[in-house]
């Protein structure tokens, strides 16, 4: 079992997240409990582990009705798999134009585009790829439950947005026929306007409303702003560490923009102006390779080569789970639809709910215990004063008691009586005793 590690944080809210790693595994991340300190756990598992099926890119067709997600495996297949089960939907090979093997071009970006026709019961989706020597495809396909179903686009939509092959002139190169020629103006002018060539690592739309601004990360540790409606030339370029930015992701309001670079530095920018907003709490321990922002929660959800699954809250910049899949994670989404609800529902979770409903029958049963024995204290109570009332008015040994007051009275008087005889015999005997004193005196 993948180990999990929760943080001193308000908790984790509800989510569910699925990661795809370099051995072909999707696996399905949630977090149930709306208590605080909630940590997240693995729940499902898809697929078995070869790293020939590893998974370069993904993307979620996220709706509320049977959401798909489309990977594309190093082995040169693309599938459509169901986000709820996690069945098979449509598997496409990716045919290069050219005749090179799907190994030597692989698929590096994948975009599931939604569709719906009014006419037809069934889903048509869009699916977008994009390989490493820059050939885009765009092919339709309608989804059904099984692979064999599926109807897919005859003819695609195939061009080339970039050339291939290497750059030919290098400094050095430019620098030993400089020498040679003797032209040291030529070597200071390629010097001053020479640039090296941009290699870019990861892009997004800067919203999804605008498609006229998208953000960049390059290999030389820069972010870029490109407005195409603008200019060719990007509008705003940063520095952002000293390692390749590997992912790139858009926040909600527009103008916010999540980086994260090979040394495992997570950090939020204001893309407007380029000003560095903060970096997150807690530092990764490997590259990081895909961000993901959930669409209705305050929290991203970053992944890479550390194999943890990191949670974030966007406000705070603090760690609130983490959890380790044991494997290098290439891609992480987020299922924007999920409600804990819809897991209660389900099979195993009704022996909970009867737990819960058997406590609250206890529940309760013990307040009218309680107030039955309370009624039997009461009642018991209430007979003992009846019991004194009937002592007092009408019982025997209470006259008795009246009684023993006037006995206790004669008592009493016959004290003093002997007292005043005792004093009346004590004065007779000192009248005695003067009286022969004085007999005593005359003789």
């Amino acid at each position: 079992m993948p180990r999990t590690t929760t943080v001193e944080s308000p908790g984790c809210p509800p989510f569910r997240a699925l990661t795809a790693d370099v051995l072909g595994l999707v696996k399905v991340i949630e977090s149930r409990g709306e208590q605080s300190g909630a940590a997240a756990k693995v729940v499902e598992r898809w697929g078995d582990p070869d790293s020939s099926k590893c998974v370069l890119a993904a993307s979620i067709l996220d709706r509320k009705t049977d959401p798909l997600l489309g990977v594309a495996r190093k082995s040169g297949l693309i599938e459509v798999i169901s986000v709820i089960n996690g069945d098979l939907r449509l598997s496409l090979p990716n045919v290069c134009q050219d005749g090179t093997r799907p190994e030597d071009d692989p698929i590096v970006k994948l975009h599931l585009f939604k569709k719906q026709r009014s006419e037809s019961s069934t889903r048509s989706c869009t699916l977008l790829t994009c390989t490493t020597k820059g050939s885009v495809r765009i092919e339709s396909f309608e989804d059904s439950k099984s692979p064999a179903d599926s109807i897919r686009d005859p003819s695609p939509t195939t061009w080339n947005v970039c050339g291939s092959g290497r750059e030919l002139k290098s400094m050095y190169g430019i620098y030993k026929n400089a020498l040679k020629s003797g032209l040291q103006n030529l070597l200071l002018k390629t010097a001053l306007i020479y640039l090296p060539p941009t290699w870019f690592t990861s892009a997004t739309f800067l919203s999804k409303d605008d498609h006229r601004k998208l953000v960049a990360g390059t290999n030389c540790h820069q972010v870029r702003l490109y407005d195409i409606s603008a200019q060719r030339r990007p509008v705003i370029t940063f520095d952002f560490r000293e390692t390749p930015i590997k992912a790139v992701a858009e926040d909600l309001d527009g103008h916010t923009v999540y980086i994260g670079n090979g040394s495992g530095d997570l950090a939020s920018v204001d893309i407007r102006t380029g000003k560095l907003l903060g970096c997150f709490i807690g530092k990764c321990s490997g590259s990081i390779r895909s961000i993901a922002r959930h669409p209705e929660l305050p929290i991203i959800a970053s992944c890479g080569l550390d194999s943890y699954l990191r949670i974030w809250d966007i406000h705070s910049r603090q760690l609130l789970s983490t959890v380790f899949l044991k494997q290098h994670l290439t891609n992480v989404v987020f299922d924007s639809h999920f409600r804990i609800q819809d897991v209660a529902g389900s099979a195993p979770e009704p022996q909970d709910v009867n737990e819960v409903t058997c406590q609250d029958e206890d529940e309760e049963a013990m307040p009218t215990k309680r107030k039955t024995t309370s009624k039997g204290h009461g009642d018991s109570r209430s007979k003992k004063k009846k019991s004194r009332k009937t002592n007092v008015a009408g019982s025997a040994p209470e006259p008795q008691d009246v009684n023993e007051v006037p006995w206790q009275d004669e008592d009493e008087e016959a004290m003093t009586t002997k007292r005043k005889k005792t004093s009346k015999g004590h004065g007779d005997s000192r009248s005695k005793k003067k009286k022969s004193r004085k007999i005593t005196e005359e003789d």
